[in-house]
């Protein structure tokens, strides 16, 4: 039987997590809070030793995907709860910044209004030197979301740079209409 070499690797459980079969998924209890997540009904959570092995029961297409993500779902629920996931923005603009105001981010991108965007529950949001967004939260798949969310109002722009991008982003930079010859 061929394994998913993902999916066959076992997740080791840090002190102080624990992980429990629920119907039609696993929850995840750690120091940082509890994630539950339902997964796919072909797949089989075993816990033991301290870890956690999940396994499937044909090699079909479908099925070997499906390994694979479960294992890395729980995987990234065991990480959660023990050490917050992050990411962080970065606003780049005459005049773009972003401030905090209870559980809402208030964001200025040179549209004719600020946006204002409610912090989902399970994540914290910090604003530092008002260009820098930081998001932090046990669920991954929701802080990366929150994060494109912010991103998607105002991608960075080729010519000038302008915008919301990653910390560490790179954007490829082009010439604008000045430098791109005079050719006639």
């Amino acid at each position: 039987m061929i394994m998913s070499r993902i999916g066959k690797k076992p997740i080791p459980l840090p002190s102080g997590v624990s992980v429990e079969k629920v119907e039609g998924g696993v929850r995840v209890k750690g120091p940082k809070g509890t994630l539950s997540e339902s997964l796919p009904e072909m797949i089989t959570v075993d816990v033991r030793d301290g870890e956690v092995v999940l396994g499937r029961p044909d090699d079909v297409k479908q099925t070997r995907a499906y390994h694979g993500l479960a294992r890395a779902l729980v995987a990234n629920m065991v990480r959660g709860v023990v050490e917050p996931f992050k990411k962080e923005l970065e606003i780049q603009g005459v005049g773009y910044r972003a401030e905090m105001s209870g559980k809402k981010l208030n964001l200025l991108l040179g549209f004719s209004h600020p946006v204002e965007m409610l912090v989902p529950d399970g994540i914290s949001v910090s604003v530092d030197r008002n260009v820098i967004v930081r998001i932090e939260g046990i669920d991954r798949q929701r802080v990366g979301q929150f994060a494109a969310d912010i991103r998607r109002l105002r991608p960075p722009e080729p010519y000038k740079g302008k915008g919301i991008r990653y910390v560490g982003e790179m954007i490829r930079r082009k010439a604008g209409k000045a430098a791109a010859g005079s050719g006639a």
